[in-house]
């Protein structure tokens, strides 16, 4: 079947479907909820430290809690729902990094657990796992060299 629609038909189905972001509301948004990450990875920082932990066992334990916390609201259902009214605010790179890890994975889990999950889980961020190990190489060779 052929859908034969003039230019001009095409250019007001276009205009009435995507229709401008409120970004007066949009922007505001997604900086306070980005803030409330940082916020939270802050308080997570300074409670590991109360708790004995050095600089940078604190900094570790805090990465590695942000990035179960994400993936366990991606694993939950809850992260989308947050970033429906985050918007780019739950792009903060170690959270929206582990969210982009477990998204894939969640969605081809009824295919199993090596086929579904073991395959996709890679599938965006292995690229830049990829790249960077390559440009962390050539950096370094650059930094060994000069």
């Amino acid at each position: 079947m052929e859908l034969n629609i003039s230019k001009s038909q095409y250019t007001q189905l276009y205009k009435k479907a995507s229709k401008g972001t409120k970004w007066w509301i949009t922007v505001p948004k997604a900086f306070l909820f980005g803030g409330l990450i940082c916020t939270l990875g802050e308080s997570l920082l300074n409670l590991y430290a109360y708790w004995g932990l050095s600089s940078k066992y604190a900094g570790m334990a805090t990465s590695i809690t942000l990035i179960f916390l994400s993936a366990l609201l991606t694993a939950l259902g809850l992260y989308d729902r947050i970033a429906k009214h985050a918007g780019a605010g739950t792009l903060v790179p170690i959270t929206g990094f582990a969210n982009s890890v477990v998204a894939p994975a969640m969605e081809f889990k009824t295919e199993g657990f090596v086929l579904g999950l073991g395959s996709k889980i890679f599938i965006i961020c292995g690229p830049v796992i990829l790249y960077g190990t390559i440009a962390s190489v050539f950096a370094g060779l650059i930094y060994y060299f000069f």
